[in-house]
């Protein structure tokens, strides 16, 4: 072998090595925040927040069942060691935001929606509410990283909580002055004085609650001013829609429905096919609304002295 052939073959050697390392920084790369995109946790994932976060989605729905002293484990089963919310999505999502500088990606611009929904076959309503008294507290610890509502002011902040499920909580929430948690809500609660948008920010349905549609035709008329009369509606009385529960079929027939879904305005849509979501709303954006809790702004922070004396107008950057 001639030194012009071994020359030749370092060269090729360097740029395949030059092209790998691209590549794997591309894959590391954190992909866009898609406030959008809703994760619902399938009932056997192992870990479902890593996933969620690595794709950008905006917000996870997790099902929880209250297990031995109050705390709450994932999935609708019975309780298994080590499987609790506090351990397997309260703690490292909230560590990400602190370690982030109070965000869970640079370009956030609105918080995360943890939706947490009580499952299982336990409705009796002392174990319920004990049960999301733990979760209070729990969410306490993490207070500075939490959409909150303080008197009649809404504080928008990284991770907002919503409670869903088989559990009751309005009336404890209601009674708080200051929450770091929130009641999801219907479309028969728009209007209601009971059930303002500082205690249920967030109108949450199944599609097939109100909708027939599966999307493997074109959506009949009807259903679609339904639809668009319904979330201008709840936009108008100052709440976010979102919708989940969509019916199982083809991807196709999901996309279909995902875009009917954007086009009407609907702020976030929730399904378990992840992937395929965030790459139709990467394509496809929502028509969005001027969203009401966007996240607030910082001053510049600076490492070293400023060569001139400090201004009195800061400027200020997205967090």
């Amino acid at each position: 072998m001639n030194a012009a052939t071994i020359a030749g073959a370092v060269t090729g050697a360097a740029g395949l090595t030059g092209l790998l390392s691209t590549g794997a920084v591309q894959l590391r790369r954190p992909r866009p925040f898609q406030p959008s995109g809703h994760a619902i946790a399938e009932p056997t994932a192992i870990d479902p927040l890593p996933d969620v976060l690595r794709r950008g989605l905006g917000g996870l729905t997790v099902s929880v069942t209250p297990g031995p002293h109050g705390e709450l484990f994932l999935g609708p089963g019975g309780p298994q060691p080590g499987r609790t919310l506090r351990r397997l999505v309260l703690t490292p999502l909230f560590a990400r935001a602190r370690s982030r500088g109070g965000r869970l990606a640079p370009d956030q611009q609105v918080p995360f929606r943890l939706v947490i929904e009580f499952a299982g076959a336990n409705r009796e309503a002392e174990t319920l509410l004990r049960a999301y008294r733990m979760l209070d507290q729990q969410l306490r610890d993490h207070a500075a990283l939490l959409s909150r509502c303080e008197g009649d002011t809404l504080v928008p902040s990284a991770v907002a909580v919503s409670v869903a499920g088989i559990v009751d909580v309005r009336d404890l929430l209601a009674g708080q002055k200051i929450r770091y948690a929130f009641a999801d809500g219907s479309f028969d609660d728009l209007g209601s004085c009971a059930a303002p948008p500082t205690l249920v920010p967030v109108i949450s349905e199944p599609w097939n609650r109100r909708f027939g549609w599966d999307g493997r035709e074109p959506i009949p008329a009807e259903e679609r001013h339904l639809l668009h009369a319904m979330v201008r509606h709840a936009h108008r009385d100052g709440r976010t829609v979102r919708i989940a529960g969509l019916p199982e079929g083809p991807r196709r027939a999901r996309r279909a429905i995902w875009t009917e879904l954007g086009a009407a305005g609907v702020d976030v849509i929730a399904d378990h096919d992840q992937r395929g979501l965030v790459r139709h709303l990467n394509r496809h954006p929502v028509s969005r609304r001027v969203e009401p809790a966007t996240l607030p702004t910082r001053g510049v922070r600076r490492t070293s002295p400023r060569p001139h004396p400090p201004r009195p107008d800061r400027r200020a950057e997205p967090v």
